[in-house]
This record gives structure tokens, sequence and C-alpha cells, in this order.
């Protein structure tokens, strides 16, 4: 007897201690659970669509058909918008890749956990990426019985505590840096290389094929449970790189690359779309298309009317080509004006799925469904703010103020300036002031910024931002980049 309540105490000592382990560990992430779901039982899908959110990369506001373009081709992308919902004020919440796809990836300001400049996986510290206690869609998808998917660019960290396995997806197929190749590399670092959860992988052929037929492979073997789909093709990011038969295509085009490399992406989406269409899921499945900023200067990306580019304060940093398709559920041939975030992909897709939002989650974004189906009018957002390091921005309905720390603050009226030409500022103390309280106000919720940019890059974005303000031609030259770190966390 003596014996067997020795070893009851010490069995259950070991219990309590995993117990308590177990709860601190899955305390660092709080998660959203199902209510009366069986974790290891399939859920149905008539309650639970497909969600896919196509992120694209350094597209231009102007460079497809549904939104204007007249000289490059996007027929199957153009299919997809009309099919649904066209967002003319759409913006993502930085004017860069990483922490854009931080922004959206959470559904709260990046700003929030620290993750506010452009740099992840630093060789030296090897801890910058998403923080531990932040909760991503894909967290929230697999607690709720979804299988879920990463394919293509990553940026979010490149430490395994970063890797997409452990920001809650099942399956990881694409690479964990900001920029690669499209075609097969030789010694590819851990970065760069192309990797089947963490196993490298060796391809033949032009990458946006390779991202688009996983895609489809993906697609086809989950038909039958429901899926979140993360599909973000480094298309169309530097290098200019296509496949020789689509420069043939495009040999006399002014801007040939980038016209073989949208054809190549345009053509991969509609295979997307028709896999899904002869698997009849389209009425089950949510799609998002989107680019991660604004068109950039090296790719040769059109803005349109949009003042800037990828990596400043201006329209052309921020508002972005944004589709919402579900057949069946949002009518097609729609067009949205109100003032939109993709925040807001990670709130609206929770609610497709019939997934509750927890208090424990504060997310930024909106619910955009009662506004696609007639439920609610107006505008989602009245305010939406932007800050990197020394450079801001707050848009409060039509008015837009711009502040570059030591210099001095613009506010436009987008309503008839949406080319951001002329500064209110002198004329308009009051509205100066009410933007400037609401995006102090904003910044006092935020974290210090986990790490920085090296002053090269500071000074020319600092230059650049500074001629937009006056309405002067920027030379624009890239600097050498040199990450900086705080030895200690604030």
């Amino acid at each position: 007897m003596l014996k067997l309540s020795v070893l009851g105490r010490y069995l259950l000592v070991c219990f309590v201690v995993f117990f308590l382990a177990t709860c601190a560990k899955n305390a660092q992430k709080p998660v959203l659970i199902a209510k009366n779901e069986n974790p290891t039982k399939p859920i149905s899908k008539a309650n639970h669509p497909n969600i896919i959110t196509i992120i694209i990369d350094d597209a231009g506001y102007a460079d497809f058909g549904f939104m204007g373009s007249n000289d490059l081709e996007t027929p199957e992308i153009d299919k997809l918008a009309k099919s649904g919902v066209i967002f003319t004020d759409a913006h993502v919440s930085a004017t860069v890749c990483a922490p854009s796809r931080a922004g959206l990836m959470t559904g709260k300001y990046q700003q929030r956990f620290g993750f506010e400049a452009n740099h992840t996986g630093d060789k030296e510290t090897g801890d910058i990426g998403l923080s531990d206690d932040v909760t991503t869609m894909a967290d929230v998808f697999k607690a709720n019985n979804y299988k879920t998917v990463a394919i293509g660019k990553w940026h979010l960290g490149a430490t395994e505590t970063d890797h997409p396995n452990e920001r809650g997806f099942d399956d990881f197929y694409g690479f964990l840096g900001g920029g690669r190749s499209y075609f097969p590399m030789e010694n590819s670092s851990k970065e760069l290389m192309l990797q089947h959860n963490s196993k490298r992988v060796e391809f033949d052929g032009y990458l946006t094929d390779v991202l688009g037929e996983y895609a489809i492979n993906y697609i086809e073997n989950h038909k039958d449970t429901p899926f979140f789909m993360y599909l973000a093709f480094n298309a169309v990011h530097t290098p200019m790189q296509a496949k020789a038969e689509h420069l043939e295509k495009y040999k006399n085009h002014p801007r040939k690359e980038l016209a073989a490399m949208t054809w190549s992406l345009d053509e991969n989406i509609g295979k997307i779309t028709k896999k899904l269409e002869d698997l009849n899921l389209l009425d089950n499945t949510l799609i998002y298309f989107i680019s991660d900023n604004g068109g950039a200067h090296n790719n040769s990306s059109k803005n349109g009317k949009l003042k800037g580019w990828k990596g400043n304060k201006f329209e052309a940093g921020h508002r972005v080509p944004f589709v919402i398709s579900w057949k069946n559920h949002i009518k097609s041939n729609q067009t949205f004006d109100g003032l939109s975030s993709s925040l807001d992909i990670f709130t609206t897709s929770l609610a497709a799925a019939n997934i509750p939002v927890d208090k424990n989650i504060a997310l930024d974004g909106v619910n955009l469904l009662p506004f696609l189906t007639g439920y609610k009018s107006g505008n989602p957002h009245n305010v939406l703010f932007w800050r990197k390091l020394d450079e801001s921005a707050v848009r409060y309905k039509n008015l837009k103020l711009i502040r570059l720390k030591n210099y001095g603050d613009v506010l436009y009226n987008l309503t008839n300036d949406i080319s951001e030409v002329n500064d209110l500022s002198s004329m308009d103390i009051i509205n100066v002031e009410l933007l400037t309280n609401k995006l102090k106000t904003w910044e006092s919720t935020l974290m210090v910024p986990l790490w920085g940019e090296g002053k090269p890059w500071m000074d020319v974005t600092y230059h650049i931002h500074q001629m937009l303000m006056e309405n002067k031609e920027v030379q624009f030259k890239q600097p050498s980049n040199k990450l900086i770190i705080p030895k200690t966390n604030p």
C-alpha cells in the first residue's frame, strides 16, 4: 500500500506539472475555439466556407483592367473582380512588405506589437518577426478545425518560432524571406530557398507557376474539408524576371518585364478559380485579392492619379487594389467606395466562418459583410492610421494628415484632391489640430518599435517625403541598408 501511495503521489505531481506547463504555454497565444466542436472530428462545410486570401507584391494601383489599366492584360483577375466587389478606397496598414503582412495576418495594427520597420530574420539576434503572444488568422482557423496552408512569400520572421508551421499553418510551401529569383537558385540560403515545411524543395520552371500549381493541388486534395489558404505570390516584386514565351509575347511593350510577370500571375489566378469552379466550390469559398502595398518605384508599376509609391505615406503607398468574391453570398458587379482596410480581412473571415470573436484578441478590423450585403451603409472606418518610425499619417473621413518628424505636416482633402497636391494645413488649423490629436491618441496605445532601419535608408525616405510634401521632383537613389536593433526590448 505504501509503495502504491508513493507512486500515486508521484504520478499526481507529474500530471499537475504537465497540466500547468501546458496551460502556461497555451496562454501565450490566445486563440478562438468554436463552441461545441469536437477537435478530432472533421467539421461540416455547410457553415464553414473555405477562405482564400491572395496577396500579391508591389502591384501598381492602376495596373489591372478592373482598375482602369489599358496596357497590362489581366483578364482572369478582372473576371474575379467582376464576380464580386471592387473596393475603391481600400488601404493596407503599412506601405512596405513585412509590416503590411503582419497587420493583415493578425487583424491589428502591427505597431501594437512592435512590428513597425521592414526587416525580419536578423542573422545576429534571430529575434525579429511576429511576437510570440500575437495570434494569427491561421491560429484561429486551426483551432476551429480548419486545414491551414501558407503558400509563397512569408516575410514575417525566419526563426523557428516564426516559421509558418509554428504560427498556425499545418502546411507551408514557399520561402521565408522578402524576395528571391523566380527561377531555381543554387545553394540558396535558408531565407530564400523554396521549402515544404522546412525541407528544401528543388523545382524546375517559373516560381509563380510552381506556387499556383501547389495551390491548385491543395484545393483538389482538400475539397471535402474546410480550409484557410494564405496565397502570397511574390509577383510583381523585383527581380523583374519572366518566362521567355511571355517576354516574347510582350517584346514591344514599354513595360515588357512587368507585363509578362503580370500575365503569369493572371494565368495562375485563373487556374485557381477554374479549379474551384470545376469542384463546385466557388459558392463555398470566400476569396480576397489584395496587394501588400502600392506600386514600387523600381518595377515600372503605375499608380494612376495617386501620389508617391511604395514606402511613403502618400496615397500610392497604401491605397491598393482590393477585391472580395463569394458566389451566391455577395452580389457580383459591385463597387464599394467605403473606407476599408486590409485589417478587415481577419474580422470578415471570422464572421463568414461563423467563428465568434474572442474578447481576448483585440482586432482593429471591421466585418465587411454587412456593408457588402446591404445590411449596413456608409464607411466601415472613419479613421485609419499609418506609422513607420519618423513618418506618420492619419485619414479621418475625407481628410488626411501626413506628419514628418522634425519637419512638419501637410493636410489634404481627398474628395477633391486625390493626388494630394493642395496642402491645406496653413488655412485649416482646426482640422490639423483635430487629426493631430487623433494620431497622438492612437500612438499612445503603441509599443516602441522592436527594431529600426539604417540611417542611409532613413535619410533617403525622409528626403522623399520632404520632396513630395513640397510637390518637388524626387531623384530616388537606393541606399545600402543596415538593420538597427535596440540592445534591450522596450
